[in-house]
């Protein structure tokens, strides 16, 4: 039998965290005392790789959060978009969610992604607040590109994929829609339409193209907004005709 040494057992009321200024430090950064509510919004043509659910089972909201999905099903998806933040601004409840995450149909994002997200895009990695924050993830293919689209420091403004830094908030003119916290309330301070997939040639102007989320940051970049990649947030795009993940 194990015997233990006498032990004067006296009083400690105060316990290890009221001590320690790192759980305090821990709670600043995690952000979960604020409003972390988010709607996440889901376009898909209606069939979803069992791979790519399996990851999202695993994705993690904030605890005591409210979290719910929207699925919008055979729509083009800029409209997808357009139609369903209209949907979400005009319900009495969901309008006062604090966050719109968009998902799409083939990406795979780690069950941490959301809770990083949520704490880049509040300032919790380089003190700098953000309008939308996303996910590293990169097209499809041998010569796939990552979605960070342009420098903020260069000029003119453009939308030329930058080279991912490690493990940081990277900030950018643009970002794809595969996982991207947004603030919700930023859509008020915008026209409409916020998404619209876009090949068009306009008299005197020449020609426009854009597919519907640089369509969105190019319009938000005009009101002053900014946005990052939080590349700490490593995403899988699921090509499921060839079973890879890139």
């Amino acid at each position: 039998m194990k015997t233990h040494a006498p032990t004067l057992v006296l009083d400690d009321w105060k316990g290890r965290h009221n001590l320690c200024q790192t759980a305090m430090v821990r709670l600043e950064k995690a952000g979960a005392y604020k409003d972390l509510s988010t709607v996440c919004l889901v376009p898909t043509r209606g069939m979803i790789h069992a791979r790519v659910v399996q990851s999202w089972m695993s994705l993690m909201p904030p605890m005591n959060q409210k979290f719910i999905r929207i699925f919008v099903l055979g729509m083009e998806v800029g409209a997808a978009y357009q139609t369903t933040v209209e949907n979400i601004l005009g319900n009495p409840e969901l309008a006062k969610w604090k966050y719109l995450l968009t998902l799409e149909e083939d990406n795979m994002p780690p069950p941490d992604g959301l809770l990083k997200l949520c704490e880049s895009i509040d300032g919790g990695v380089d003190g700098e607040k953000y309008d939308a924050m996303g996910g590293l993830y990169w097209t499809k293919g041998e010569g796939g590109q990552p979605m960070i689209y342009g420098d903020p420091a260069a000029f003119p403004m453009n939308f030329i994929p930058q080279i991912p830094r490690s493990e940081t908030v990277q900030r950018c003119n643009g970002l794809g829609m595969g996982f991207t916290l947004f603030r919700l309330g930023l859509f008020k301070k915008m026209p409409k339409p916020w998404f619209k997939t876009m090949q068009e040639w306009v008299p005197g102007k020449g020609l426009g193209a854009f597919t519907q989320d640089l369509f969105f940051f190019n319009e938000a970049a005009k009101k002053g907004m900014r946005f990052a990649c939080d590349t700490r947030v490593k995403v899988g795009h699921y090509d499921a005709e060839h079973d890879i993940v890139w």
